[in-house]
């Protein structure tokens, strides 16, 4: 299926749970599975793992941070993990938060564009066995070199919400991972996507794009859809996430004021269940469509993030992986 699961990581689930998953979205037949990395377990530990659990699904970072490690520490993580699963590694990268760059990890939240205009070539380089010389302004390493054996070319992703990093995805990424983002932002999204290669002299055939979405279908939907509401403000009051959500949210002005002045409360009844929906829908049907509408407007690998409908809800993201496939068999056979 031209669909892939996003690992729910900050669940509270042990590994061994996690990489049970990857393993069911391989039987189901999803082509790929990816995680980030927020608080909960170290990526490419994780990846580790599911990558010596599983054959054929294709793995990725659907992200990490590029300024928690070094150039050269991604690069080895990477290549690690595709020296278990040759041809399988797919790396996606994005600028992250001042929250988690600078409070939790102590390092500094750079300019995003010009952090990463530096980044995705100084870790192209590095993923194809490259000696490194960089003295950028953010970046620097002299004379790092994997001593890995050489694997398959591995695509390097960009996580981009906005225009330009979006077209900065396009002239020097594989692709583009776009999250938070309704299908007819998506069509946006893309065209300006494709538009940003060619300009660039590339071919947009050549290149990816991903989109994520959350997304529920297990037996307790009225649980999920309160969850993902909370899921919806705390991501739409990031100060680099806002501009995904204002057509999703057309009171998000009013919403961020609410927690600006610390009414949680107020700040969560304001999103309303429309908003919710648009951005994480709840039932399989509606999972699997959301899946084709990404696909019409030309998302070439649609994510589903599979949370559950409670915080260490173990079984909630099974049944959303076994349900949407069984939803998705019939268009994909």
């Amino acid at each position: 299926m031209r669909a892939a699961v996003s690992i729910p990581i900050e669940e509270g689930l042990p590994v061994p749970r996690l990489v049970e998953l990857a393993k069911a979205a391989e039987e189901c037949g999803y082509r790929a599975v990816v995680a980030g990395e927020v608080a909960g377990p170290d990526v490419f530990v994780l990846l580790a793992a599911i990558a010596a659990a599983t054959q054929r699904i294709h793995l990725g970072t659907g992200v990490i941070p590029m300024a928690t490690r070094s150039v050269a520490l991604q690069a080895m993580g990477f290549q690690a993990v595709a020296s278990l699963a040759p041809g399988r590694v797919m790396a996606g990268v994005g600028v992250s938060s001042p929250t988690v760059v600078e409070r939790w990890h102590g390092g500094t939240f750079a300019p995003p564009l010009a952090y990463a205009r530096e980044h995705l070539p100084a870790l192209r380089a590095a993923l194809d066995g490259e000696k490194l010389d960089l003295e950028g302004e953010h970046i620097q390493s002299a004379g790092f070199r994997t001593t890995l054996p050489a694997a398959p070319r591995i695509p390097v992703l960009l996580a981009a919400m906005r225009p330009r990093m979006i077209e900065l995805a396009a002239e020097l990424a594989d692709g583009v991972f776009l999250t938070w983002c309704p299908p007819e932002e998506a069509f946006e999204q893309v065209s300006r996507f494709h538009a940003a290669a060619e300009r660039s002299g590339r071919d947009p055939a050549e290149l990816t794009v991903l989109a994520s979405f959350f997304a529920y279908a297990g037996p307790d939907e009225d649980e999920a859809r309160e969850r993902l509401r909370r899921f919806v403000l705390q991501y739409a009051t990031v100060s680099t996430h806002q501009t995904s959500f204002a057509r999703a949210i057309p009171n998000l002005d009013e919403v961020q004021a609410a927690w600006t002045a610390g009414d949680r409360k107020r700040a969560l009844a304001l999103v309303s269940d429309e908003s919710v929906a648009a951005m994480c829908p709840i039932g399989a049907e509606a999972a699997a469509a959301r899946i084709a509408e990404l696909h019409a407007v030309g998302v070439d690998l649609p994510v589903m993030l599979v949370p559950g409908a409670r915080h260490g809800d173990a079984d909630g993201p099974f049944h959303t992986v076994r349900n949407v496939a069984r939803a998705l068999r019939p268009e994909t056979t």
